[in-house]
Parts: C-alpha cells; structure tokens; sequence
C-alpha cells in the first residue's frame, strides 16, 4: 500500500500500529529500496514497516531550500509522518547516515522511540569540519563542495554512477582518489557488482535517482555535516543495537573502530549492544540479509514495551 504525506514518499508493509511499528531510514547512495529484505521480514514476525525515501530522495520531495536542508529537516519530516498516521511510538532503523535522524529524534524526542537500530554509523558527538585531518582527494571532501560531485557524475548515467558507487562502498578501503582525479575514476569500467546486488537492484535505484537527482542526496548528509548538536552531554536513552561490518570501509576513519571496540561508544549510548559480522561491507542488510534480519526482529522482540 502507498501512502504519501508531505515531502516524503512512504512504503508500508504489514498492518500492525502502536510499539509494532518499524521506521527505517536509508543512507546514501541507497533509497526506501534498500530495505526490501527487512520489511518482509519485521512484517512476517508481526510488526508494522514504514520505509520513506527521505526528503530529496527518490519519490519525495526536495527541499524548498535545499542550501538550508540539514538532518534536522529529516527528524521533523519521522516526526511528522508519525503524527500523519497516528503513530504515538515507533522503533527507528537507521542505515548509515540514515542512523542520524534516529538518534536525533531519540535525543530530543525519546518518549517517541521504543527503540534504534544502527547499522554501520555508531552514535558520537559530531564536530565542526571533521574531515579535516583526511586527504584531499577522500571522497566526503570533494563531494561536500558544491557542484563538484554533480560535474564528476554527469559524465556517465544515472545507473553507471550508482554501479560505481556501490561498488567504492563494498570494499574495504578508504575512496581517496589520486590528484587531478575524481571519485567516479576510482571505478575500472570492467568491475562487477557485488554478487548479492542485482542488475535488478541497481535498475530499481536507478528509476528513483532519474526522479530525484543527486544535488538533494548530496546536500544531506555531505553539505551539511558541518552542524553541531547543540543538546549538552548528549546521551541516547533508549534501548540501540548497533551492526557493524568487519570489512566496512568506515572502520577506517581514523579513532572509529577503536571508539567501538573500546566500549567509550556506551558513554553516549548506555544501553548498547553491538554486534559484528567479520566479513560484513558496508551493505551488510543487502549483503547478510537473513542474519541481519534475524538480528533485528530479535532486537524488536526484547524491547516490544520500551
């Protein structure tokens, strides 16, 4: 069934409302698609799935002032479609910088949130500028300066940018590209897709990146990661499972996977449970589908009356 609310395109699956329902927030370069094994799965155990594509992305639609958007446009935008449909509390899954507005909105809107789930992006503090200490040619760096990732993906289609794309994101290092080279030159042309992402996959993304473009995508997260959260000593409450992947090229920012592994993460997020596939990507819902979903249903079940 679709439903649409104001600035967001919605997908429910299942009929269940009330703590049963499960939000689940896309990152970038994916869309409510991306989802598509965890819906089935979370409506199949009895809970209720809402998937949007987030404002900009895909169906929805963009910013009035797209220099202005931020995730604080995406916290309002949870919070509005939960009102929209009379949801008092949901669980919210957030996938990469998708994981944001559900921390945000457990931050300043607990009483709303029976629980998060985390995939790939651990809560921290964010600062002013912090990729700073990051070679030139990392990928965030030159994708942050307007109309430059937008004159490096206009050389190729729609679908060849999201191909590439995924496949930087897969591996396991770092997308540096070299000097006088961009981001979409890192990818040899000949390179296959991951063997669990379809031709079909990459032709669904492709439909709903031809309607949005990528100068909304890239303004959140990329444009505007250089807001701070203003909350003092910032805590997440509410009850989170954090996924990572052992082979995701996030563990490479400098400090990250030490802050994980260290459990200094809990001193934010107090109750935290984290678990790790060692051979997990950064997909690692499209990648590890069946224990992914496992994982979070089991997750939704403890916490039903959080």
């Amino acid at each position: 069934m679709l439903n649409y609310i104001p600035f967001v395109f919605v997908l429910f699956y299942g009929t269940n409302a009330g703590p049963s329902v499960v939000v689940f927030l896309h990152g970038f370069p994916e869309i409510w698609y991306s989802w598509r094994h965890q819906m089935i799965a979370v409506a199949k155990a009895g809970y209720r799935a809402i998937a949007p594509d987030l404002r900009g992305y895909g169906l929805s639609d963009h910013p009035p002032q797209l220099e202005n958007a931020s995730f604080d446009d995406f916290a309002d935008d949870i919070l509005a479609m939960l009102d929209y449909f009379g949801i008092p509390k949901a669980f919210l899954v957030g996938k990469d910088f998708g994981a944001w507005p559900a921390y945000l909105v457990s931050l300043l809107h607990p009483e709303r949130v029976s629980g998060v789930v985390s995939l790939g992006v651990p809560f921290f503090i964010p600062r002013p500028n912090p990729f700073d200490d990051f070679p030139e040619g990392f990928y965030i760096l030159k994708w942050k300066e307007p109309g430059r990732a937008e004159a490096d993906f206009s050389r190729f289609d729609v679908k060849t940018v999201l191909q590439n794309i995924y496949i930087l994101f897969s591996g396991s290092e770092l997308p540096i590209a070299k000097d006088g080279k961009e981001i979409m030159d890192l990818v040899e042309p000949s390179t296959p897709l991951p063997p669990w992402f379809t031709e079909e996959d990459l032709a669904a993304y492709a439909s709903l990146y031809e309607n949005s473009g990528f100068s909304a995508p890239l303004q959140v997260p990329y444009r505007s990661l250089h807001k701070e959260i203003t909350i003092t000593d910032p805590k997440v409450e509410v009850p989170t499972l954090l996924i990572m992947g052992g082979k995701d090229y996030i563990l490479k920012f400098p400090g990250l996977e030490e802050y994980i592994t260290s459990g200094k993460v809990k001193d934010h997020v107090p109750d935290l449970e984290i678990k790790f596939f060692p051979e997990g990507t950064h997909f690692i819902q499209e990648q590890f589908p069946d224990q992914v979903n496992q994982l979070i249903t089991t997750f939704l079940n403890g916490h039903i009356c959080s």
